[in-house]
C-alpha cells in the first residue's frame, strides 16, 4: 500500500511537471510571436519613415532613389529575403545619415528625430525578440520536451541575420 501511494505521488508529480513544461513552452512561443509582431511593426514604420525622408529635401536625388528602393524592398520582402532587405535599408539609411547633410527645417528635423527614436525602439525590440527565441530554443532542447513532443507542431523559432546588424 505504501509503495502504491509513493508510485501514485510520483506519477502525479510527473504529470504535473509535463503540464507545467507544456504551459511554459506555450507561453514562450506566444512571447516569440508577440515580440516578432512588435519588431515587424517597428521595421515597417522605419521603412515608412525612410520613404517620407525620400520625399523631403534631406536626401539628394541619388540617395533618395537608393533609399526608396531599399524601403520598398524591406516593406515587401518575403520572410526568406527579409534579412537582406532590412540590412539593405539599414545600410541605405546609414549612408544617408553619414553624408552629414544637416537641415534646419522643422519638418525634416522631426523626421530625423523620429527615425532616431525608431532605431532605438528597434534595438530594444531586437534584443527582446532574440531573448525570447533563445529561451524558447533552450527549453525545446530539453530531452523531456522532445521525448513527449510538448512543443506540438510549433516551428522552432529562429533569429534573422539583420538582428545582429548595427542599426
Amino acid at each position: 500500500m505504501k509503495t502504491l501511494v509513493i508510485v501514485g505521488a510520483f506519477v502525479l508529480f510527473f504529470v504535473w511537471y509535463l503540464t507545467f513544461l507544456a504551459t511554459r513552452l506555450d507561453r514562450l512561443h506566444h512571447r516569440v510571436e508577440t515580440s516578432w509582431a512588435n519588431l515587424d511593426g517597428l521595421l515597417q514604420r522605419r521603412a515608412a519613415v525612410a520613404l517620407e525622408i525620400t520625399h523631403s529635401e534631406i536626401a539628394d536625388p541619388a540617395s533618395a532613389m537608393l533609399l526608396t528602393a531599399a524601403a520598398y524592398q524591406a516593406r515587401e520582402a518575403s520572410i526568406e529575403n527579409r534579412s537582406i532587405a532590412e540590412s539593405g535599408l539599414s545600410g541605405a539609411l546609414g549612408l544617408l545619415l553619414a553624408d552629414g547633410q544637416s537641415s534646419q527645417r522643422p519638418a525634416e528635423i522631426v523626421l530625423l528625430r523620429e527615425l532616431s527614436q525608431l532605431t532605438d525602439k528597434i534595438r530594444i525590440a531586437i534584443s527582446l525578440h532574440v531573448d525570447a527565441v533563445t529561451r524558447t530554443q533552450l527549453v525545446r532542447k530539453k530531452a523531456i520536451v522532445r521525448i513527449f513532443r510538448l512543443a506540438g507542431t510549433a516551428p522552432l523559432p529562429i533569429t534573422y541575420e539583420f538582428e545582429s546588424d548595427v542599426l
